[in-house]
């Protein structure tokens, strides 16, 4: 067999894709720090706490929503953003999506979607201004289908997948980890993703990350802006 026949018969990994995860909030909780050994790495999974106002045109009052991020910290940045870190105290973190399941207290829920962290910054106890940002590239798995809302709002659902590639600091090795969300579009966006998206085309999705008000609290991307590109 020739060396291009053998490249040619080997799976070739999917591209490499986008995901950027933003967020600034507040502590649930006070971080619950474990050691793994060989070689010994501080573990944390903390619970991040953002909300967002938007004013109700239906009654002219203002309402608030509060999502709980699960993140998974490790290594270096646990011991320095996290050891003294407290219930309420600010954190900025930048990540990326995961295929782990948080961890949960509750055996009657099994979230679903957590967020890994590489980077985070502790700020004292106060009040700012939540971020709750994802930038990402991704693939659609599903067919758009576009419905209308009890008030009449169009809204598109679809499903996606990510290939991001990170690094395994277990392993030391990047490897390609593909993580499948579902996408909730709005207005005319919906409109149009539902008239020309199909199965294989590209997106580029900027948006916030959701959950849903069951009792899993199943993640989702809401879709601020939503770019098409035609699969061949």
């Amino acid at each position: 067999m020739s060396l291009s026949d053998a490249v040619n018969k080997h799976p070739k990994s999917p591209n490499p894709q986008l995901c950027a995860v933003t967020l600034l909030g507040n502590l649930v909780a006070t971080p619950d720090i474990r050691y793994r050994a060989n070689p010994a790495t501080a573990v944390t999974e903390i619970v991040l706490a953002t909300s967002s106002k938007w004013l109700d045109k239906s009654t002219n009052k203002y309402k608030e929503w509060t999502s709980y991020h699960h993140v998974k910290v490790e290594g270096e940045l646990v011991e320095l953003a996290l050891l003294n870190a407290n219930k309420g105290d600010i954190i900025l973190l930048h990540g990326y999506l995961s295929n782990i399941k948080p961890k949960s207290t509750d055996k009657s829920t099994n979230h679903l979607g957590i967020v890994h962290a590489n980077f985070v910054q502790k700020f004292d106890k106060g009040y700012t201004q939540a971020i709750n940002q994802i930038h990402c590239s991704a693939q659609l798995t599903s067919k758009p289908k576009l419905m209308l809302t009890e008030q009449s709002k169009s809204i598109t659902q679809a499903n996606i997948v990510i290939n991001q590639h990170i690094y395994n600091t277990d392993k030391q090795v990047w490897q390609t980890m593909s993580v499948e969300r579902a996408i909730h579009v709005w207005g005319k966006q919906a409109q149009y993703l539902a008239e020309h998206g199909d199965i294989g085309d590209e997106l580029m999705l900027e948006g916030k990350l959701s959950y849903t008000s069951g009792v899993n609290k199943d993640q989702f991307i809401e879709v601020k802006n939503v770019h098409l590109f035609k699969g061949t």
